[in-house]
C-alpha cells in the first residue's frame, strides 16, 4: 500500500530545509578543518623560454657568393667516389659500356611497338637509369655507373621477354 505524502508536491519547492547552527567547540574540530598551504614556486629564470605554437618560418638562403666563371664552377657539393685501382676502373668501364649497349639494343626493340601499361613503365625506368649511367660515367664515378647500367640492362632484359 502506497503513502501519500504528508506535503502537497505543488508546494514542495517552496520547501527549504533548515539547518543547526553548530559551534566547533561542541564537536571538538577548529573552525578550519584543513592547514593553510602555502605553495611556493622556485623564482623564476632572468628570462622566459619562449612557447611556440607554429613552426618556425623558413629563412631564405643567403646570397651566392660573387663568381666570375660559368655553372660549373656553381656545382653542387663534391660526390664522394671510392678509389679504384687501375684494373678495378677499366674492368667497371668495361661492364657499364656492354650493359649500355644492352640495355639500348633492348630498347630499341621495343621501339614502335604497342606496349602495355607495365612495359611502359619499364621503359622510362630503363631511360632513367641510362641517363643516370651516363652521367656517373661522365664525372668517372664508374662504380655507380656500372650498378646503374646494370639495373638498366636487367630490366631491358625483362622488357625484351614481355614483348
Amino acid at each position: 500500500m502506497r503513502r501519500r505524502p504528508d506535503i502537497p508536491w505543488a508546494t514542495a519547492v517552496q520547501v527549504r530545509p533548515v539547518t543547526l547552527q553548530q559551534t566547533p567547540e561542541a564537536n571538538g574540530v577548529s573552525e578550519d578543518p584543513l592547514p593553510e598551504l602555502r605553495f611556493e614556486l622556485p623564482p623564476s629564470p632572468g628570462r622566459l623560454i619562449p612557447v611556440r605554437t607554429a613552426p618556425p618560418r623558413p629563412r631564405p638562403s643567403s646570397p651566392p657568393t660573387a663568381t666570375t666563371g660559368n655553372d660549373a664552377e656553381k656545382s653542387e657539393a663534391p660526390t664522394i667516389v671510392p678509389q679504384l685501382t687501375p684494373q678495378e676502373f677499366v674492368a667497371a668501364q668495361q661492364q657499364t659500356n656492354e650493359s649500355l649497349g644492352i640495355a639500348e639494343r633492348n630498347l630499341r626493340a621495343a621501339r614502335g611497338k604497342t606496349l602495355s601499361a607495365a612495359q611502359t613503365d619499364l621503359v622510362s625506368k630503363i631511360t632513367g637509369f641510362v641517363k643516370d649511367a651516363r652521367e656517373a660515367a661522365q664525372i668517372t664515378d664508374w662504380s655507380r655507373a656500372r650498378s646503374l647500367a646494370k639495373k638498366a640492362q636487367v630490366l631491358s632484359e625483362e622488357l625484351a621477354s614481355s614483348l
